[in-house]
């Protein structure tokens, strides 16, 4: 029964490492075996790495025509990786100004009025 449960564990291992594709070393044929990826955006990412492997998801996301955050989330579920890693969307900094602080000279003003 052990043998058989560790068979079927590196079966499995196997399988989801083999799944997964990076784009710096996949040709033509593997980037086209990931879901979402048709012959001509392979050919795409492959010209764009011409000039350079991409470093990361928005340097692929800035290089690639016709992949957004959308579509790079979705390679990403479908097994396409940039230097080893999934996409992960970076939310959008937001910005909260301080509120404003009231000195001790005009709290105590205003206790006073009260």
């Amino acid at each position: 029964m052990f043998k058989f449960i560790a068979a079927a564990a590196l079966a499995l291992a196997t399988t989801l490492a083999a799944a997964a594709t990076d784009i710096n070393k996949a040709g033509q044929a593997e980037l086209e075996a990931v879901k979402g990826i048709g012959p001509s955006m392979a050919q795409r990412m492959l010209d764009a790495r011409k000039s350079g492997p991409f470093a990361d998801w928005a340097d692929l996301r800035t290089r690639v025509k016709g992949v957004g955050e959308g579509k790079a989330h979705k390679l990403s579920e479908n097994g396409l990786t940039v230097n080893g890693k999934g996409y992960t969307a970076s939310a959008p900094a937001v910005y909260k100004a301080p509120k404003p602080k009231a000195d001790k000279a005009e709290k105590k003003a205003d206790k006073l009025a009260s």
